[in-house]
């Protein structure tokens, strides 16, 4: 068992109810080898932590960009809350010092690791919000997630892959970008998506992801890479 009072220590956070922290970073893995183990997963906590991480980030971007529309807006929020960035942030916060997995997913890497930190990141959030409300989860992400907000800005990040595949299509050959699911594997808490994105039917590139929009996200990003449109 990991020793959660060292990750209060590290964040200055005292929960009244440890038995959500422990749960926030419970991977549903780690009950299928630890039968006896008294909490559930966090994948409940990952649902409530997703819609508190939007409203803060929402409130944020609203209060202090107020000549933003809502277009620009809502695609500064969702690079700035993406699995990507998450996953990110929570291994810049040694979230992976805290995660409960299998002795399986220990060994996973990569963009599989990350996916379960950004989850990791959004229950964490979910049971801070439970044990201290809006203001304290409002504190942490402003400290530790909303400062990735300038290079989101710096890089143009909030521009998708699938956002400038569209605008070169049409600019180039007049054609809408079109996606179709190709493969889905794994177990339905581990989903892997293989999604295709074709012009005029013509298959241009394949992408693959822990969700669909993730696997069209690295589609598009490949078809860019594919026909020499992925510069500035």
């Amino acid at each position: 068992m990991r020793d959660f009072s060292l990750f209060e220590q590290k964040f200055n956070l005292k929960f009244n109810n440890e038995n959500l922290l422990i749960q926030a970073f419970t991977h549903r893995s780690y009950l299928n080898e630890n039968k006896d183990f008294k909490l559930f997963h966090n994948e409940r906590l990952e649902f409530l932590g997703d819609a508190v991480l939007e409203l803060v980030v929402t409130e944020y971007l609203y209060l202090n960009y107020p000549e933003k529309t809502e277009g620009e807006l809502t695609s500064w929020r969702a690079s700035l809350v993406n699995s990507n960035i998450l996953g990110e942030v929570a291994g810049k916060l040694d979230f992976n010092d805290f995660i409960l997995l299998s002795s399986g997913e220990e060994k996973q890497k990569g963009k599989a690791r990350k996916y379960i930190l950004a989850n990791a990141f959004e229950s964490f959030i979910g049971a801070l919000y439970l044990d201290q409300g809006k203001e304290a989860c409002a504190i942490f992400i402003e400290e530790n997630l909303i400062p990735e907000l300038e290079i989101v800005l710096r890089e143009k990040l909030y521009k998708s892959a699938k956002t400038k595949l569209q605008e070169r299509a049409q600019e180039e050959i007049s054609v809408t970008p079109a996606y179709n699911l190709i493969e889905e594997t794994g177990p339905d808490h581990k989903k892997a998506f293989e999604i295709g994105v074709y012009l005029d039917d013509n298959l241009l590139a394949k992408g693959k992801g822990f969700s669909k929009q993730e696997a069209e996200e690295d589609a598009a990003q490949k078809a860019l890479e594919t026909k020499g449109w992925n510069k500035n």
